[in-house]
Parts: structure tokens; sequence; C-alpha cells
């Protein structure tokens, strides 16, 4: 399966002038074919080469493979939506390859710049260096807080799938990000805190409208962004490791509608829901599953938080409150979120897309 890393890099001051004055002009080189392509309505790439080529090289100092990038990343971000005119940041992503990168050993990376090239330290952690030898095709290099990364693809073995001896159910909430079938819960209160605090923050600052008010929103943004990645791959990594444990199959809820369901819920319910990234979490889950081949199955939510998972009664007035459930047939009570993970166990035990292999 394929992967992204990212690494460090650590440039001299020299070289950090360099990498910003070529990023700068490969944006630019961006912008002039996006132009171009949006003012003659071409979207391919061999047909526009010709057309913008030699400005990119003379007008830009793009050297010629940089040049080829260029045109790539104008034209696959134009072909996206042609009635829209792209923009492109300054100091957006600028794509390398074999031709303009070359690593040398564990400790440095080879970058062509406007000037030539440039070997320059990097710096990675125990996970990176387990992958570098791995490294396939193109990296991103990105301009991050002021700091300069490359983000690199690698192919990671993928092991056979485990021979399931059951399913562990996972419940995508509001009162709880994520909660599984054998009970356990994870983040709450203080995920719930943090993000109730960054709302106060952003309220005061978009009440000012001020241009350091605007920075401040998007430092904020960034920040609640790493936030919540941090968290979903802090949570993903539990459930994949508690099925693991149990040599579990993993079932999710399909995510369509998923903002739909807070319809009916308190005002805070619904920020609660609509401010987080679960598709990002099942994500993570999936493709941490894939790697410790534990099989995933996605399985129709619809009525998971309304039915008895002892009896199986449905009623919406099983859902007492948001966290809490008792079913009007049997009397079972339940945190809520713990019910709809076991019946999205017991559907997914049932579905056919899931093949279960008896133990022994």
């Amino acid at each position: 399966m394929k992967q992204i890393i990212s690494l460090k890099l650590e440039p001299t001051s020299e070289q950090y002038q360099s990498l910003l004055r070529t990023m700068e002009a490969f944006n630019r080189g961006c912008q002039f074919v996006a132009d171009i392509a949006y003012e003659k309505r071409i979207a391919n790439k061999i047909k526009i080469q010709p057309i913008v080529y030699s400005e990119l090289r003379t007008r830009f100092g793009l050297s010629s493979q940089m040049a080829v990038r260029a045109i790539s990343k104008a034209i696959e971000a134009y072909k996206r939506d042609k009635r829209v005119h792209c923009k492109f940041d300054l100091h957006g992503a600028m794509v390398y390859d074999a031709r303009i990168m070359s690593f040398k050993g564990l400790t440095h990376v080879s970058l062509l710049t406007l000037t030539g090239r440039e070997r320059i330290p990097i710096r990675f952690g125990a996970y990176q260096a387990a992958r570098m030898d791995r490294i396939q095709g193109q990296a991103d290099l990105v301009l991050r807080n002021g700091v300069f990364y490359l983000y690199v693809t690698v192919d990671i073995p993928t092991p056979p799938p485990i021979e399931p001896e059951g399913v562990l159910g996972v419940d995508l909430g509001i009162v709880e990000i994520a909660t599984d079938s054998e009970g356990n819960s994870y983040s709450g209160e203080v995920v719930k805190a943090y993000r109730r605090k960054i709302r106060r923050f952003r309220g005061l600052l978009q009440s000012k409208g001020t241009k350091s008010a605007k920075r401040h929103l998007k430092r904020i943004a960034k920040k609640q962004s790493r936030y919540i990645r941090d968290i979903n791959h802090q949570i993903s990594k539990k459930i994949v490791e508690t099925a693991s444990r149990s040599a579990k199959a993993l079932a999710l809820e399909d995510l369509k509608g998923i903002r739909d369901r807070s319809n009916g819920f308190s005002r805070e319910m619904r920020w609660l829901m609509g401010n987080w990234s679960f598709y990002q979490l099942a994500q993570f889950i999936r493709y941490k599953a894939e790697m410790a081949g534990i099989p995933v199955v996605s399985v129709d939510p619809r009525d998971t938080s309304r039915t008895c998972s002892v009896c199986g009664y449905v009623d919406k007035a099983n859902r007492k409150s948001q966290a809490h459930f008792k079913c009007l047939q049997c009397g079972f009570e339940s945190n809520a979120d713990y019910n709809a993970a076991k019946n999205i166990e017991a559907r997914a035990a049932q579905s056919t897309s899931l093949l279960l292999q008896p133990s022994g």
C-alpha cells in the first residue's frame, strides 16, 4: 500500500532562501499556465506545453523538468473543474521527481533550485527511518509554519488479511468521537472543551475584522486542523490495536449523510458534529487496519441509535437522550453510543461482504 511520510529539511539560511525563491517561481509558473489554460480552454498537457514551455524557462527561470512539473500541476488543477480559474499560492507545494531530487544516504537530500543543486540535511524519526528504503516516485516540497518539509510516498508491504474470529463495531458520534462494541470510548469532554475554546477565540477575532485578526484566524484554523489530525491518529491506532488483539474484523458505519444525522439536535450538538473530520478518522482506521491485515466492512447506520442491541426493538423514543439508551420493550439500558456500536457489530457479522472464518 502507498503511504505518505514527511521529512523535515534543515537548510542553512542561504539554502532556505534558495528554496523559497524556487518555490515562488514554480508557483508563479503554475499560475501562468493556469491563466493560459483557462483563457484558451486547454486541459491537455501535451497541447499546452508548446505554448507555455519557453516562457516558463526564460521568464520564470525554471529548469526543463521544473517546467514540466509546473504544467502538470496547473493542468491537473484546471481539469478538476474547467469552470474555475485556478489560483496558486506563492508558497504552495512544489513537485519534485527523481530528475530533480535524489537522496544522499539517510542524512541528506539533493534538490534542484533556480541556482543549482543544494545538498540539504534532513531529519526524521524512527518511524520514517524504517521506511526510507521504500521511497518511490515524486515528492512535494511543502512550507509549513516557516519550515520546509518533503512529503514522500513509500510503498509498504501489505500483510495477508487475518481470518477474523468476530467483529469489532465502531460508532462515530457526538458525545464521544468513537465508541467500540467492547465498550471503549475515545476522546470526549477534553476534546469538546478544546473545540469550544477555539470557537470562542474565532468569534472574538471575527468580530474585530482587522488584518491582524484575519492572520490570527488562519493560524488558529491550521492549529485546529493539526489537533484534529493528531487526535484522529491516536483514536484510529487504539481502535486497530483493540481489533488486532482479539483477532477481529472492523465494522464502520457508512459515513454518507453523517452531518445530516445532527438535524433535530441542539445548536451545540450540530456544531460539534459538523466540526470534526469523521471522514479523516475513518480513512486513518482503514489504512492502519490494512497495514495490520485486518478486514474492514462498512454497514448501513440507519436506526443503529434507535435499535435495541438486545431484543432488536426499534423506536425513536428508545434514545432517551444523546448519551442514554433505554429500550421501551425489554427495558435494556446502556450508553447510547455503545448500544449503536453493538448494532453495527451485529450488522457486519451478518453481512455478505464479510466472510467470517471459523476459528480452529
